[in-house]
């Protein structure tokens, strides 16, 4: 943005990456060089900011207060990192191969009444593809028609 905002003054050359970036902008578009290094989304430019400015205040309240008990899995960039992660930290902690872990799903109806595990972590926002969540069976099925996520 700075260097965009330099070559509006004419301080900087336009160059072809910048000029693409701000017809992105100019269109309400997410600009190409940004998504390089971002979080995947197919957002439009306003609600790909708002995700980015909520995701950035829960990751500075985390800082701020600590672990939080439920994660949203969604907010970060590289979830399966972020997986392996902790099924790292759990074979250190009991000496077991990584390759030799899997993990165990269990669906909650009510998250806040759930006690944190020892070892583990509680999660939210996971998306699934193929299939949907039936609330009143409390079970997966069937994806509805021309439904691709849930």
């Amino acid at each position: 943005m700075n260097d965009l905002k330099k070559a509006i003054k004419g301080e900087v050359l336009l160059s072809s990456d910048l000029e693409t970036a701000l017809g992105s902008l100019e269109n309400g578009q997410v600009p190409a060089m940004w998504l390089k290094k971002s979080f995947p989304s197919l957002k439009p430019l306003g609600s790909y900011i708002k995700d980015l400015m909520e995701r950035l205040n829960w990751f500075q309240h985390w800082l701020e207060t600590g672990l939080p008990s439920i994660l949203f899995i969604t907010r970060f960039f590289f979830t399966h990192g972020f997986l392996t992660a902790n099924k790292q930290n759990y074979a250190r902690k009991f000496g077991i191969a990584i390759d030799l872990l899997s993990y165990d799903f269990e669906i909650v109806h009510n998250p806040e009444d759930v006690e944190i595990p020892a070892d583990g972590m509680l999660v939210t926002g996971m998306f699934m593809e193929g299939c949907r969540w039936d609330t009143d069976n409390f079970l997966l099925t069937e994806s509805e028609p021309k439904i691709l996520y849930t």
